[in-house]
């Protein structure tokens, strides 16, 4: 096969139209249209070093035969209807792709999901937005798709070695994603887009012969002896299978009450909480592209920071988590009396709003072990998002503050227009975080405004709580066969059992764990 391979620096306005950046590779290969056969385009990432914006783009250009399209023919779904069953409880990202990858090696997934369809879910979802109203098995973390259905889609990862991250990123696009994800360097779907695609993965399993369940809150283990053999859901009814895949999610707190009071293994493990910062789009554009207007071709602009800070002789550090540029902050709560947020993006990006949690990393070492063990993660984040909910009035609203008015310890400043929809309460946030957390937060967002000039200011306000990073426990699994550490059959998956942090690297835990189901189970792979 002739092929090609060609990089271009050019400004947006070409990199992101699709015949002007054709032409430019074209010509920068010393090629003739003519010649050219196929461009398969591998990346593009913005680069904003300089005084002006441009963009990288790599592409391989073929000269005969263009390759087959892999997304056509790379991935079938065989009948399961009569193959050994693997129970998945979760329909999160881990989940469906353990399911998908279930059928690819010739078993039946059985997915049990505690929350509605992404449609049903929309109404649950307006209640706790508009009517404070909580339901504890269907909101922003829990229902089809799990939390990234409705909080963002962002699709990139550093966990590049715990699977196949192309593979990933086709099977979104083979299920309705646009095409640039597999391309673009910072792929992102959409929060508005994300549900029909879910949609279609969940077709793709039940036409296989899987089945996809809802409203099937998990609630008992089927255990005899060292050995898993199924679940029981809250209306009685059993499930039985070769295997389970526990994929449930980071705020599955029943699932961690219900492992601890069985008996099986879990650990306290390090996480982090905070706040999420929000400021106006242009402002954060502004600083990054080191210009008034981005126009109509750069995508909203993003940040990643990170500062070490000290306190009591502890050192801790203080990081950027889940930006999400033209994004909107929503509320995560899984239970009433809680208030926790969160950020989100549609495809577009364009809200005015920029948001991004701003966290501090919390060790073993600062949480009560001795008084909770390995829950001891999980009762620090009840109790700050309990006291967040009673200093905000205890409802939905989420307690707020300017943020150069918090670094000051300055009360009293109206807070901005925002983009969390609950609506806001002005309170003092030194006071709702302990003095660690606060001194640690106040020196972070110091050192931001060093960093990112104009960052550090009172056009910007915080939002609490934050503090659903990710799992509090960790559910602990044999490194080679990735069952339990004492429960055979059990495979703890993804990030409700801290071994995944993001959509896609949840979908490739799934996938790992279904592989080794199926090399246990059929003794193929």
């Amino acid at each position: 096969m002739n092929k090609k391979e060609v990089e271009v620096v050019l400004s947006p306005e070409v990199a992101y139209n699709d015949e002007l950046l054709e032409r430019e590779l074209i010509l920068s290969a010393g090629l003739k249209p003519e010649n050219v056969k196929h461009i398969h385009r591998i990346k593009r990432s913005i680069d904003a070093r300089g005084r002006q914006v441009l963009l990288r783009v790599r592409a391989d250009l073929y000269l005969d035969t263009p390759p087959t399209d892999i997304l056509s023919a790379r991935y079938s779904y065989p009948d399961v209807n009569q193959a050994k069953k693997v129970i998945i409880v979760g329909a999160g990202p881990a989940g469906l792709f353990a399911a998908l990858r279930c059928i690819e090696l010739g078993l039946k997934p059985i997915v049990l999901e505690r929350g509605k369809d992404v449609r049903a879910r929309r109404r649950d979802l307006a209640a706790i937005n508009k009517e404070h109203i909580v339901n504890p098995d269907s909101n922003y973390c829990f229902g089809e798709g799990g939390a990234g259905t409705y909080s963002d889609g962002k699709l990139y990862t550093r966990s590049k070695k715990r699977g196949d991250l192309q593979r990933i990123l086709e099977i979104f696009v083979q299920h309705g994603a646009t095409r640039d994800i597999l391309f673009d360097a910072h792929p992102h779907i959409g929060t508005n887009k994300l549900p029909r695609i879910i949609s279609a993965i969940r077709e793709s399993i039940e036409a296989a012969g899987g089945e996809v369940l809802f409203d099937k809150r998990v609630t008992d283990f089927i255990v005899e002896g060292d050995e898993m053999k199924g679940v029981v859901t809250q209306d009685g009814q059993e499930y039985i299978g070769e295997a389970v895949i526990l994929a449930t999610g980071h705020s599955a707190r029943d699932i961690f009450e219900l492992l601890h009071s069985k008996g099986i293994t879990i650990e306290a493990k390090p996480f982090a909480m905070g706040v999420r910062v929000e400021h106006q789009q242009r402002l954060i554009d502004s600083i990054q592209y080191k210009c008034e207007d981005r126009g109509c071709w750069l995508p909203a602009s993003s940040y990643a920071l990170v500062h070490q800070t000290v306190y009591d002789n502890k050192q801790r550090g203080i990081f950027s988590f889940c930006m999400c540029p033209g994004g909107f902050i929503v509320p995560s709560a899984t239970a009433p009396g809680e208030v926790v947020v969160n950020g989100m993006s549609p495809s577009r990006r364009d809200s005015k709003f920029a948001n991004s949690g701003i966290v501090v990393a919390i060790e073993l070492e600062d949480m009560e072990l001795d008084k909770y063990g390995p829950l001891a993660g999980l009762r620090m984040q009840e109790e700050l998002e309990r006291k967040a909910c009673e200093m905000a009035g205890g409802t939905q609203k989420a307690p707020a503050q300017l943020l150069l008015d918090f670094t000051r310890h300055k009360t009293g400043g109206a807070l901005l227009e925002t983009s969390y929809q609950p609506g806001l309460t002005p309170v003092d946030m030194n006071k709702l975080f302990s003095p660690a957390m606060a001194y640690r937060l106040r020196e972070g967002f110091k050192a931001f405004g060093n960093k990112m000039r104009g960052y550090l200011s009172n056009d910007a306000q915080i939002i609490g709580v934050e503090s659903r990073t990710s799992s509090p426990v960790r559910i602990p699994r044999d490194r080679e066969t990735l069952e339990h550490v004492q429960i055979k059959n059990l495979y703890p998956c993804a990030e409700g059992a801290g071994y995944a942090g993001g959509i896609v690297s949840a979908a490739m835990d799934g996938e790992r764990c279904a592989e080794k189901i199926a090399a246990k189970v059929l003794i193929q792979v």
